[in-house]
C-alpha cells in the first residue's frame, strides 16, 4: 500500500506548537502560519515548525479548531496499513503487559491519543468489539484499523464474534461528521455478558452509555469491596449498578443504588438478579441531588456513600458551575456518612483538574463540619493510560475518605 502522507506542509507560527512540543498530539487552528499544497479534510499532512524543522505528520481537518491531530513524530515515517497494524499491536501488547490476564477479556484496547491513534476508542466486551470514532481523519483509517485488530485478537486466541460502531457522540459534529450507530460487518446479538471483579453484567452495546459500559472504573470498583463487608451502602448515580454490585458481592448487608434513568435502574436490577444479590442490593429511580436531602431529613445514615456523577463540565468555560455542582453533591453525600464511615467520590471531567477537585471536596467537608482522612487516591484503569502532555487523556479522579464528625 502506498504512503498516505500527502505532499502538504503545515507550518507553525513562531513560538506556537507548545502542545505537540511537550508531547501532546494536537495542533490548533490559531497556531498555524501557513499551509502549502492541496488536500482534502481528513488527509494526512506534514507539520513543520516556523523554521522548517519537521515535527511529524497527522491528519488535518479545517472544520475543527483542533486543526491537526498527530499520528507520528518521525518526519520520514511511512503511514500505511503496516504502520496502522503496528500501532494496534503496540496498543494490545501494552494491555497484555500491564493488566492481569483475566481482565483482558473485558478492556479498552485503543484509547485515542494515549495509543497514538487520535480520536479512536475501541472497547472489548468478551468476544465483541465496540468502536467509537470521533475525528474525520481516523474515520477514514478506521476500516484498516478494525481489520488489523480483529486479526490480531483472533490470532491471540480471543475470537471476535462481531464489531459494532457507537460513533453517536455530539462532538463528531465539530469534525463535520454525522453521528453514526451500526454494525461493522455481519449483524450479531449485541447483548453481551461480561464478568468484572467477579460481578456478572449484561452489556447492551447498542443502547448503553458511551460504548455500553464504563470500563475505566474497574479497579476503583474493586477498591471499595474491602470496605463494604457487613456494611450499609448508598451508591449514587449507579448506572448499571456497578459500585453497588461490587459492594453486594463483597458481603454488604444492605445496598441502595440511585439513578435518574429508569432504563439504568432496570438494567441494574437485572444485574442484581444475575449475581443472586436481589435480597441485599436494591435500586430505584431518583434524582440524586433531590433525593440526598430527603434521606438526610429521614435520618438515614450509611457506612459507605459512593458518588460517581456524570461529568458536570465538558468545557473549560463551564468549570465554575461544575465546581458548584461537585461541592453541592459532596456536601449532601458527606451528611449521610456515619461517623467513621467512608466516602468514595470522583470526577470524570478532565477540565476538573485534580487540584480543583481536591479543593472542592475540602470546601464541601468544611461546610458540613466533617474531617476527612484520605484512604487512597486513584485514577482511571490501566487500559485507559494517561499520556503526559495530552491533558484530555487524564480525566478520572477518584478518592476514598474516612469521614469523621468534627468534635
Amino acid at each position: 500500500m502506498e504512503n498516505l502522507v500527502k505532499n502538504v506542509i503545515v507550518t507553525l507560527k513562531k513560538g506556537e506548537g507548545r502542545t505537540i512540543k511537550s508531547g501532546g498530539s494536537w495542533v490548533y487552528d490559531n497556531e498555524i502560519a501557513s499551509i502549502t499544497g492541496s488536500f482534502t479534510n481528513g488527509d494526512i499532512v506534514m507539520v513543520h515548525d516556523f523554521d522548517g524543522y519537521p515535527m511529524g505528520a497527522g491528519f488535518i481537518n479545517q472544520n475543527s479548531t483542533i486543526r491537526v491531530r498527530m499520528l507520528t513524530r518521525k518526519a520520514d515515517q511511512v503511514i500505511d496499513e503496516a504502520f496502522l497494524r503496528m500501532r494496534v499491536e503496540n496498543a494490545w501488547n501494552y494491555r497484555k503487559e500491564t493488566m492481569p490476564e483475566k481482565d483482558l477479556n473485558c478492556c479498552r484496547v485503543i484509547f485515542g491519543e494515549a495509543d497514538w491513534l487520535p480520536g479512536l476508542v475501541i472497547d472489548k466486551y468478551d468476544d465483541v468489539l465496540v468502536v467509537e470514532s470521533l475525528a474525520l481523519g481516523i474515520d477514514k483509517l478506521k476500516p484498516m484499523i478494525v481489520e488489523a485488530l480483529v486479526d490480531i485478537l483472533n490470532k491471540d486466541g480471543f475470537k471476535v464474534r462481531g464489531v459494532y460502531e457507537r460513533s453517536d457522540a455530539p462532538v463528531r459534529k465539530k469534525e463535520g461528521l454525522k453521528p453514526f450507530k451500526g454494525f461493522i460487518g455481519e449483524e450479531f446479538d449485541t447483548n453481551v455478558e461480561i464478568v468484572e471483579n467477579g460481578v456478572h453484567y449484561m452489556v447492551d452495546v447498542v443502547n448503553g452509555q458511551k460504548t455500553g459500559f464504563f470500563l475505566d472504573q474497574k479497579y476503583n470498583r474493586l477498591s471499595i469491596q474491602k470496605l463494604c463487608k457487613g456494611k450499609k451502602v448508598l451508591d449514587c448515580f449507579t448506572h448499571m449498578g456497578t459500585f453497588a454490585l461490587n459492594a453486594g458481592i463483597a458481603g454488604a448487608s444492605d445496598v441502595t443504588g440511585l439513578d435518574i434513568s429508569e432504563y439504568a435502574v432496570m438494567q441494574a436490577t437485572e444485574n442484581a438478579k444475575r449475581n443472586n444479590l436481589s435480597d441485599t442490593v436494591h435500586f430505584r429511580a431518583a434524582d440524586v441531588l433531590d433525593e440526598l436531602p430527603k434521606l438526610y431529613e429521614q435520618g438515614e445514615k450509611y457506612d459507605v456513600v459512593i458518588l460517581d456523577p456524570p461529568a458536570f463540565t465538558k468545557s473549560r468555560e463551564a468549570t465554575k458551575n461544575a465546581i458548584k455542582g461537585y461541592r453541592e453533591i459532596n456536601m449532601k453525600g458527606l451528611k449521610l456518612v456515619k461517623d467513621g464511615g467512608f466516602l468514595a467520590t470522583c470526577s470524570c471531567s478532565h477540565f476538573m483538574t485534580q487540584e480543583l477537585f481536591t479543593q472542592t471536596i475540602s470546601q464541601a467537608a468544611k461546610s458540613v463540619h466533617k474531617r476527612l482522612r484520605q484512604v487512597e487516591f486513584r485514577t482511571q484503569a490501566l487500559d485507559h493510560p494517561i499520556l503526559w502532555a495530552a491533558d484530555e487523556s487524564y480525566y478520572l479522579k477518584f478518592y476514598i475518605f474516612q469521614v469523621v464528625d468534627e468534635k
